[in-house]
């Protein structure tokens, strides 16, 4: 089965830090260029940071300095490692590639 798996997501505090994985299954990330999404409740789904397959990174001015995409073409697995959270960074964060979605993890930031 062709699919992605997103993991590392949970409660953290102002300030704190997560780091979320997606790791392929059924298939070779390799040669994709794969990004993170967020979705709030009632709000659309934005790009968060996106990686090319050549590991060109770009960024959503709101997470600039703040959150580092990176990927482990060994390991098959694209990360989003997040500094400095904020309350407005709580949502359902997804990694999608390869015309597919992953199931989504939910990131909660919160004293």
């Amino acid at each position: 089965q062709l699919q992605l798996v997103e993991s590392g997501g949970g409660l953290a505090q102002p300030g704190g830090s997560l780091r979320l994985s997606c790791a392929a299954s059924g298939f070779s990330l390799d040669y994709y260029g794969i990004g993170w999404f967020r979705q709030d409740p009632g709000k659309e789904r934005e790009l968060v940071a996106s990686i090319t397959s050549g590991g060109s990174t770009n960024y959503a001015d709101s997470v600039k300095g703040r959150f580092t995409i990176s990927r482990d073409n060994a390991k098959n697995t694209v990360y989003l490692q997040m500094n400095s959270l904020k309350p407005e960074d709580t949502a359902v964060y997804y990694c999608r590639g390869a015309l597919r979605w992953g199931q989504g993890t939910q990131v909660t930031v919160s004293s």
